[in-house]
């Protein structure tokens, strides 16, 4: 069951409630137990979803939680978003990396919801009215006790948008959108066992940037992870010093769900700190490229070839199993000269293949290395050597692997000017003729292109071991 949250101290949040009930089934219910000020009194139930209502501000509650019948999910805080930005809709989790001004305690974070955030700001996207930007906030006040993960949903950013009933209604639509939706993004095949390296969430820490985190929006909304707890550089700046507070950035992973973080603009110490707890710093680039792949191989391919920031790309083939896969030399030559071709079609030679494969270039080449799957029904070497032949087909008359298979030769049959002039050939148009496959007369003797021509050859080394 998924929790809303309705403050009457906020006029946005009041709206958005009104919308809620108005767009789903609502069956209203009596709850003695609690003050009508604390979420007691009437409540409201529909599939997956239970709503109540409070006096405070969100930002001022303790641990709303406990008013719902059960254990909540998550919990969803709808709520206005104050600022000079517009109309904007946003979506953000709630904790201070350094002073409390609005609400919660100092140096303290509530369990993030990033699975549940990302998904809403999808919808939000979907069903924002036009005008309106989407996106997420930092990490910037309260409440921070809240005993399960919750997230804040905004409508904003002054009085006429806090009115506005077409994006109150958008707002509480996405946020019914939620229905069967986790607190946590986890791979739907492996589920949320605790320890299981598949099973992990695919969340992010997000540290450094502005209050409206363009970078971890763009994780948001671009790519298959999702992004917990961010600490903006003004919070960062309110933390202090890395080294100091390092108990506050480990709880930035473990009420995130996280194990690495995004780090947006140079910071050396923040970084070190980062990996000396045992997490890990990753680029965009990283969470782009690793995508949806199951990260245990992900991990393994790192350790075997090259990491993602460093050029490691991912193939097409996923093998059954982490482990399943080896590792050769990419034929350097041939795809050099297929490259030189025709780059997208050798990179897609290369991809349909592989499992892996290192790149230069800043991920634009391969080079280097490949992983190919173990299964023996799995292309492999020999897969590889043939597409990237088949790439050369465009730019030479006849493509081969010699009968040893150490080597792949390719012909081309081209026009000759030195034999041309030899033949008496003028230079001019007669020259371009016989380029375009045509016969000349030079005085009285018809000269046909093939006496005017030369046969190339070019060789391109290959692992005759890794074809058997």
């Amino acid at each position: 069951m998924i929790a809303i949250v309705v403050s009457r101290a906020d006029s946005a949040s009041a709206h958005i409630g009104e919308r809620l009930l108005e767009v789903g089934d609502w069956e209203a219910r009596e709850d003695g137990s609690l003050p009508d000020a604390e979420g007691g009194g009437t409540y409201y139930r529909t599939e997956g979803f239970e709503l109540r209502e409070f006096d405070d501000l969100h930002i001022r509650l303790s641990d709303p939680a406990a008013a719902f019948d059960r254990d909540p999910e998550f919990l969803a805080f709808v709520s206005r978003h104050s600022g000079e930005t517009g109309e904007l809709l946003t979506a953000h989790v709630t904790g201070n990396f350094g002073g409390a001004e609005y609400g919660g305690e100092p140096e303290s974070l509530a369990r993030a919801a990033p699975g549940a955030e990302k998904r809403v700001v999808e919808a939000l996207a979907e069903r924002a009215p036009e005008g309106y930007g989407v996106g997420i906030e930092c990490t910037h006040h309260g409440p921070t006790d809240v005993s399960v993960p919750s997230l804040f949903v905004e409508l904003g950013s002054d009085e006429p948008q806090w009115e506005d009933p077409e994006a109150a209604r958008a707002v509480a639509r996405a946020v019914l959108d939620l229905r069967g939706t986790g607190a946590d993004l986890v791979d739907a095949e492996t589920g949320t066992a605790d320890g299981d390296a598949a099973a992990r969430p695919r969340h992010v820490v997000g540290f450094g940037g502005g209050h409206y985190a363009p970078r971890f929006t763009r994780i948001v909304r671009e790519t298959e992870w999702a992004v917990g707890h961010v600490g903006a550089d003004w919070a960062l700046g309110d933390l202090g010093a890395p080294e100091a507070n390092r108990d506050v950035i480990d709880a930035a992973f473990a009420r995130s769900r996280a194990d690495r973080a995004v780090i947006d603009g140079d910071r050396p110490d923040l970084a070190a700190v980062v990996e000396d707890l045992g997490h890990r710093v990753v680029s965009e680039t990283w969470v782009r490229e690793v995508g949806d792949a199951p990260l245990p191989l992900v991990e393994r391919l790192e350790e075997a070839v090259g990491t993602v920031d460093d050029g490691l790309r991912l193939g097409a083939v996923e093998p059954a199993d982490p482990t399943g896969f080896s590792v050769r030399d990419l034929p350097a030559d041939l795809l050099a000269r297929a490259q030189g071709l025709d780059a997208d079609a050798a990179r897609e030679a290369v991809e349909s293949v592989a499992v892996a494969f290192d790149t230069e270039q800043g991920g634009t080449r391969a080079a280097g290395q490949v992983a190919f799957a173990s299964a023996p029904d799995a292309p492999g070497y020999a897969d590889l050597v043939a597409a990237l032949a088949g790439v050369l087909e465009r730019g030479y008359d006849a493509v081969e692997v010699l009968s040893e298979r150490s080597a792949v030769v390719a012909r081309e049959t081209a026009f000759d000017p030195g034999l041309a002039a030899e033949r008496g050939v003028p230079e001019g148009p007669a020259f371009g003729r016989l380029a375009d496959g045509e016969a000349v007369e030079v005085d009285g003797e018809t000269i046909e292109p093939g006496d005017v021509s030369r046969t190339r050859s070019d060789r391109f080394p290959i692992d005759a071991a890794a074809l058997d």
